[in-house]
């Protein structure tokens, strides 16, 4: 089954017989009556697991079918009729390097040569091979399909965050239940700071100023910011002039007054999950500053788009740091991904571009992802390299549609937004993706890089793993930040 995490559902329904599904759905009918999730949610998530483990036992009988067995006589009879006689080895012919053509300039001889390499590309885009270790790719192969685990806190609370979003037990996937629990144990560090200092400060009695003044303190130990704690305190201290608020309506308003400030830059962008568009051409780029995980996240997207039913390719535009070209040659080969991407040293990065768009617009590629170098937004010449490549984009593809994502990395706090705004002005930025969750306290970032960067999140990243990185929910990102209240 192909789930498309871009736009959270499901492309093909799980395969079973017609008589599997006539006895499944009168036994449904007989014996089990769909639970409201809101007057017993418990019995709810029972159920949507109860579904979740028949749709695995389904899945897995279904991969597990006999194979009809032949006689060890048979098996060596046809063998010995059917096996060619050994034909002596031919040796590949090698290609010879084009000599300079005479009464050419160099200027027209590289011309000709760009001509050649391009007609390359079109046919096959060139993958620098490198090798790479067996146990790396294995690695990733534990990964690839979501586990159903035991009926525990983790799965009824993602059950129970699914249900507040309006869906049906039996619309519930393994891969939502998967990754809301990655996304619970991503942000436990942000959560232990936060919610334990909560707890402590609230208690049973009604929210008082000196409780706000507690919380103001949190917020901004989370590195939230000052406008975002300021605008959730503000709201909190109307409320509470208006009446007497007690700690479980506290926390609900808290929870609204969090999503409104992620969601407002969302709703401002006018696109509310970012997606490519089928039936043409997406560019998405990488920008950043060094060490905060671009390529990681490059190939995270690149995992994403393949199991969501896009077709993807990867441009290293990354020329200038030791062994980049390598690292995205693997993230590549860990997702079946193609590399495009020129071994020569100090490679113009728009050239590689140039190539990427080239080859995915004569192979109808969905998304072309490129990973660009780390530079300091106040690198004047480095930041006008990302003009480059953005010029050229527009000029061999002016129909395609081109995202600037910046990656942040979470456990910078403020100096990330400082990173936000100065990038916001110099590359315009079309999203952020946050990444490291899972390392920092600081998880409160993403209030301040939407509240006073004004940048719409688009991607989170919660863990290290290849499946670590979602598409953006700011309903999932609160309750997880505040699980347990």
């Amino acid at each position: 089954m192909v789930y498309d995490w871009f736009n959270r559902q499901s492309e093909t329904a799980p395969i079973q017989s017609s008589e599997d599904s006539t006895d499944a759905s009168a036994q449904e009918s007989q014996e089990e009556t769909p639970a409201n999730a809101e007057d017993d949610p418990l019995e709810w998530a029972r159920q949507a697991y109860a579904r979740l483990k028949a749709q695995k036992e389904q899945a897995d009988a279904i991969a597990v079918e006999p194979v009809p067995e032949s006689s060890p006589e048979t098996v060596s009879d046809s063998q010995s009729e059917s096996a060619p006689e050994p034909e002596p080895a031919e040796l590949e012919p090698v290609e010879a390097k084009p000599a300079p053509v005479a009464g050419l300039s160099l200027l027209e001889q590289a011309a000709a040569q760009r001509q050649e390499r391009q007609q390359q590309l079109e046919q096959e885009p060139e993958v620098v091979s490198q090798p790479i270790a067996d146990a790396t790719v294995e690695a990733d192969r534990e990964q690839e399909e979501p586990s159903l685990g035991e009926f525990d806190d983790t799965f009824t609370w993602s059950a129970e965050v699914l249900a507040a979003q309006g869906r049906d037990a039996g619309q519930v996937t393994l891969e939502e239940i998967d990754w809301l629990g990655r996304l619970r144990q991503g942000l436990e560090k942000t959560r232990q700071g936060f919610v334990t200092g909560l707890l402590q400060n609230l208690g049973d009695d009604p929210l008082t100023p000196e409780v706000l003044d507690d919380l103001e303190s949190l917020l901004l130990r989370a590195d939230a910011g000052v406008k975002a704690t300021d605008q959730v305190l503000d709201a909190l201290r109307q409320r509470m002039n208006e009446e007497v608020v007690d700690p479980s309506e506290g926390i609900q308003f808290l929870k609204e007054q969090l999503r409104d400030l992620l969601e407002a830059p969302i709703k401002s962008s006018g696109v509310d999950l970012l997606a490519p568009q089928r039936g043409q051409l997406n560019v998405w780029l990488m920008v950043g500053v060094n060490g905060v995980g671009k390529t990681t996240t490059l190939g995270k997207l690149a995992n994403l788009a393949v199991r969501s039913g896009y077709s993807a390719m990867i441009a290293a535009a990354d020329t200038f740091r030791a062994a980049a070209v390598q690292q995205v040659q693997v993230w590549g080969d860990r997702s079946d991904v193609p590399v495009v991407a020129n071994p020569s040293a100090n490679a113009d990065p728009a050239a590689v571009v140039f190539d990427a768009i080239g080859a995915a617009r004569s192979k109808g590629t969905d998304l072309v992802l490129v990973d660009t170098a780390g530079r300091l937004q106040t690198k004047h010449n480095l930041m006008e390299e990302l003009n480059k490549i953005r010029r050229v984009v527009d000029r061999l593809a002016p129909d395609a549609t081109v995202e600037s994502l910046l990656v942040l990395d979470a456990s910078q706090g403020q100096n990330g937004l400082k990173q936000a705004m100065a990038f916001a002005r110099a590359a315009g930025l079309t999203g952020v993706v946050i990444t490291k969750l899972d390392g920092t306290a600081r998880g409160g970032v993403a209030l301040a890089v939407a509240s006073e960067a004004g940048l719409p999140i688009r991607f989170i990243g919660a863990g290290e793993g290849i499946r670590d990185l979602r598409p953006f929910n700011s309903f999932e990102f609160v309750e997880a930040l505040l699980a347990g209240r």
